[in-house]
């Protein structure tokens, strides 16, 4: 197994610079999570990990060693993408063997690494079968599978789970998690879901327009992000914010975040924020209640029994055990 080193990375598609200087230290057995929204330049920088996009400036170690001008297929790692791309005419053995018969390994060692990758991910019962007759579950485990057998440095994963249900994606996600505990292998895994980033993460990397806005365990960026930004991002539902006009007390020149857990029906003498109630969603454990300020701005409080009133009525909350986050006005930056 293998770190990976980024350096001033960066790429352009003509004039258009998509990576912006991107620097990330990522340790050996570490299992980092790339996230941000569409076009953050999360799959890019993967694919530069992988060899499959070419870096513009700057430099990709794996290792020791500088990975910029060594083949995708030298560079001991192995990609499971969105898509599982198994030939339809192989068997589960063979889409899985493929790689290593291409390689010219001897077939007593694939034999080998193709059933030990199957007991791992617990498809041995099917390794016969062919990709039609498997669930969208069971294919995707063949393509991890298919990965394994490579015994890369660093497993890279781009959206892996997207196309499956959701039932399916929980699943999966614990069969990641599994595999994870069991090799101690480098993993980088590229998601648009925060949830999978907090359940699957040791470090999660949020990027926005080809930078990395903050770096940090998932419980750090959950209590202390640096900015707005990471804040919305990170926890679901999104964080509240509120500018100074919604604010009973006086905070300052800021933006006050606190997190819809994190509101607390009060007396007008603590209340934080006051909100008019629009709707209350049952969520059965827990409930959403929809307000918004008399300045307009929405909230949300997350509750496990929503407040006794009628749509239309005024609460008042504060922040749970004090956990609220003040924010700069004018740059979003944490306060």
């Amino acid at each position: 197994m293998a770190g990976v080193t980024i350096r001033n990375l960066k790429k352009s598609y003509g004039d258009l610079q998509v990576m912006h200087g991107v620097d990330l230290d990522i340790n050996d057995g570490e299992f980092v999570v790339f996230v941000g929204p569409s076009g953050c330049g999360k799959s890019t920088l993967l694919r530069m990990i992988a060899g499959l996009e070419e870096v513009t400036s700057g430099t990709v170690s794996i290792g020791d060693e500088v990975m910029n001008d060594v083949a995708p297929s030298k560079r001991g790692v192995a990609m499971v993408f969105q898509t599982y791309a198994l030939y339809p005419h192989m068997s589960v053995y063979e889409n899985m063997a493929f790689g290593l018969k291409q390689a010219k390994t001897p077939q007593d060692e694939i034999d080998r690494r193709v059933r030990e990758a199957a007991e791992i991910l617990q498809i041995t019962d099917y390794i016969d079968r062919a990709p039609r007759n498997l669930s969208g579950g069971q294919r995707q485990r063949v393509a991890i599978g298919r990965a394994i057998v490579r015994d890369p440095e660093v497993f890279l994963f781009d959206e892996p789970l997207s196309n499956l249900d959701a039932s399916l994606r929980v699943a999966t996600r614990l069969e990641i998690a599994r595999l994870h505990e069991r090799l101690g292998a480098t993993m980088i895994y590229v998601t648009h879901d925060q949830v999978e980033a907090m359940t699957l993460a040791d470090k999660i990397v949020v990027l926005r327009a080809g930078i990395i806005e903050q770096v940090g365990s998932p419980i750090e960026l959950y209590e202390t992000p640096v900015n707005t930004f990471v804040a919305s991002f990170i926890g679901s539902p999104n964080m509240n914010f509120f500018a100074p006009a919604d604010v009973a007390k006086d905070q300052g020149k800021v933006t006050t975040g606190i997190r819809p857990e994190h509101m607390e029906v009060c007396d007008a003498s603590e209340a934080v924020v006051s909100g008019k109630l629009e709707l209350i969603e049952q969520l059965g454990e827990y409930a959403i209640c929809h307000l918004v300020t008399e300045s307009g701005t929405s909230f949300m409080a997350k509750m496990e029994h929503a407040p006794i009133g009628r749509v239309g009525e005024t609460f008042n909350f504060k922040a749970l055990r004090g956990l609220q986050h003040a924010f700069d006005l004018d740059t979003g930056i944490r306060v």
